[in-house]
Order: C-alpha cells, then structure tokens, then sequence
C-alpha cells in the first residue's frame, strides 16, 4: 500500500494528514499535532465500529489518517479494512485490549499507547488506598454522612510497619513500593521477570508466599491469559487473615464472586477496586457489581490516571509518538509494529517500508535502489515474525528527480505491506 503524497519532495508532506481524537483526549495531543501541521478533527465520545468507520471516511484529503482513543472504542480489523489510509492508531492510555493488534500489524498500522505517563497518578492513589482502608475511613464516612457518630478504634490500624506485597513490579508497581516504603512499611514483589527492587523491597519467588506474607496485597499485571483470574479462591485463601486486597491492573484479574465470600465470611478486611470485568460504555451509565454494600470495601469507577497531570502527560507522550511516526518513521513505543528507532530526517530523502518478513526483502528493496542510481546513506530494520520495518535515508541530491519513481517501485514489491515516502 503507497500512502499518497505530493510532488514536493523536498517540503514536509505532515500537512496532508489528517487525525480524529475521540474521547476527549487531552488538548496537549491537539497542540502538538496541529503544531506538527497535522489537520486535527475532535469527538466528545466514542464512536462505534461503524460510527468510526464513517468518522474517518469523511475526513479530507488522501494523505495518512490517524486516529487518537482511550478504552471505549473498539478499532476493529473491519474498520482497518475499510479505512486503508489509516496509518496509526493512538490509545491514550495504558491499555490497548480495544484494538485488535494483529490486524494492526498485517496492515501496517501503527498503534501507540502510554504506559509511562499515568503511573505517579496510579501509584500515588493505590498509597491513599493503603491508608484509607486501615482506617476504614469509607465506613466512617458513610456513616457521618448519615448522621452516625462511629468514633471507635477497633480495627483500625497504623500502616508503618506492615507488609505490602506487589503482584508485577513494572513502572506503577515500582513506585507504589518507594511511596510504601516512605511510609514506613516493609515490601515484597513478584514478577515473572527479574527486577532489580527499589529502595529496601524485597522479591519473592512464588505468588503463593508473597500473599501468605502480606498485610496488603496490590495487583499491578497487564491483562494476558496468564494473568486471566489469576486470585481466585484458592489463591484468596492463602492470604492473611485480616488482610487487604487491592485491584488498580485489569478487570479479569480477581474473581470478584470469590473475593466477596472472602470479605462476608471477615478472612480479607477490606477491598479496593477500580477496574471490573464489565464496565460501562459511557459516564452516567448505570454500574453494577457483586462487591457493592460490602463494609470496607472501595469501588471507582476505573479512574486510577483520571488526573489533569496525567491526561496532559499521556495526550504528549502518544501524540509526540504518533508525530514522530509521521515525520520520521520512528516506531518507538509502538505496541503493533517491531521498534525502530530513528534520529530526525533532516535534508534526506526517506523512505519507511513495512514489510512481510520472509527472506530475501532487503535484497529486493536495495536491488531497485541501486538499479535507479540512488546513493543510500543510511538504513534501519527491525522485525518480528510476521513483518519487517525499514527505515532508508537516500542522498537528496542525487534522486530528487526520481524519488517518486523509486518509491512506487519498492510499493509495488509483493512483499509490501505499506509504503511511505516521508
């Protein structure tokens, strides 16, 4: 697939793409698109599969198309298909379960998420969690709010001292254990890759001893079939008695059923969680969910990066990802394609081929290049089993005639799958 651009070779094509942000992405993904030259077209919501299919359609011009979500709409390989000039997709969020990242790769999409950007917002409100549920400040709250005057100790406890364990100890399990830690409590992880701890953490090598050591348990996994209902019953039953759960990771990780019996039958004390098997499709949507009218138990609405710094944070780190896509090739970050990384293009010409991977690509792409003369300056591949991407700088005196020419030859390969000349 040739992504079509002007005849100018040597003026920045950014000004033929186009971008549909749904979902109220944050203003900073506008800013740096619309500054990068990209046309930006805005929705409130989300759209559905044939809602979406619609949205892009309309957008003008033949140029790339790009489009920016967060969890609500589903990118489809029925949209792919039916919009072929979508180049890229970005999740302006954690997660990228809402698109369909096989189908994003046999087509050449590039897909762009932003695990970094919400993780001080997440960790940030787990620790708050710690401390609210020891206290079991929601009880007290709610029964203030009612007129009860509940001015008791029991059950209500100090959190220096105790133990946390951390169930993945990536980026927002990290910095849960450092804020934990400023709190005068004692750490323990597990991971199923081996991290070095932050501070005085300590690992543990099973699951099992981690929740039969822990106070409270915290859940930072990403959503796999390994982690799929990973603490059932079975596993809720070796925690601690008294004990306390929290759940800010996937909605299939906990079963929710088991850990209700838990708290009714007083083996866990209390609960927190923000993310659920089901959700609703839109605010102001009715909720519903076994946990509710439990004591002690804290249930949000999956808001644990619903704040201004992070929506900022993540609208910069995704739109900077998508820009540099566009400009210069760059597939850093990219959770659909293999990472290539690339430094900015400068005054070369350059083409980005992505590429079934089977043998004998390169061969091909370089023999067209040197049968029309061009003189390569540089070039970068990465690639997984299924594709190849390649990066190549041409020298711009050399080809500025004959780019076009060259750049439809290498499109036209049978081992392409998409084909830009930037």
């Amino acid at each position: 697939m040739l992504d079509e651009w002007g005849d100018d070779l040597h003026t920045p094509r950014v000004s033929r793409a186009h971008a549909l942000l749904l979902e109220n992405v944050h203003a900073t993904a506008s800013e740096l698109l619309e500054r990068a030259g990209v046309s930006v077209t805005r929705h409130g919501a989300g759209l559905d599969e044939q809602g979406l299919i619609e949205a892009l359609r309309a957008l003008p011009g033949t140029g790339p198309l790009f489009l920016g979500i967060r969890s609500k709409t589903k990118v489809t390989a029925a949209v792919m298909e039916a919009v072929p000039r979508l180049a890229g997709i970005g999740a302006f969020c954690i997660g990228t379960d809402q698109i369909d990242l096989e189908a994003a790769r046999d087509r050449g999409v590039a897909a762009f998420n932003a695990p970094f950007s919400s993780t001080r917002s997440v960790a940030e409100l787990v620790t708050g969690l710690v401390i609210m549920l020891a206290r079991r400040i929601f009880p007290r709250d709610r029964a203030a709010q009612l007129g009860r005057w509940d001015k008791s100790a029991k059950g209500n406890y100090e959190v220096r001292g105790k133990t946390l364990g951390i169930v993945g100890y990536g980026h927002i399990g990290s910095q849960v254990s450092v804020l934990a830690e400023s709190l005068g409590m004692h750490v323990r992880y597990v991971d199923i890759v081996p991290k070095l701890p932050m501070g005085n953490a300590n690992v543990v090598n099973e699951l099992d001893e981690l929740l039969s050591q822990s106070d409270f348990v915290s859940l930072h996994v990403p959503r796999s079939e390994m982690t799929r209902g990973m603490i059932g019953a079975g596993e809720i039953a070796k925690m601690k008695q008294g004990a306390y759960l929290i759940n800010y990771s996937r909605g299939d990780v906990v079963d929710l059923e088991a850990l209700r019996g838990a708290i009714e039958s007083e083996h866990l004390a209390g609960a927190a969680v923000d993310v659920y098997p089901s959700e609703p499709a839109s605010a102001g949507d009715s909720f519903s969910s076994v946990l509710q009218g439990l004591d002690n138990v804290i249930l949000t609405p999956h808001i644990g990066g619903s704040t201004a710094e992070a929506q900022a944070n993540i609208g910069r780190e995704v739109g900077q990802s998508l820009i540099s896509f566009l400009v210069d090739g760059g597939t850093t970050g990219s959770v659909s394609l293999p990472e290539v990384e690339v430094p900015q293009r400068g005054q070369h010409i350059r083409m980005l081929n992505i590429h079934r991977n089977v043998p004998g690509v390169l061969s091909k792409i370089n023999q067209v290049i040197a049968e029309s003369g061009a003189n390569i300056v540089g070039q970068r591949l990465a690639t997984s089993d299924e594709v190849g991407v390649l990066v190549v700088d041409l020298a711009s005196d050399e080809i500025s005639e004959t780019a076009k020419a060259l750049s439809d030859a290498i499109a036209a390969l049978d081992t392409t799958v998409r084909h830009r000349l930037l």
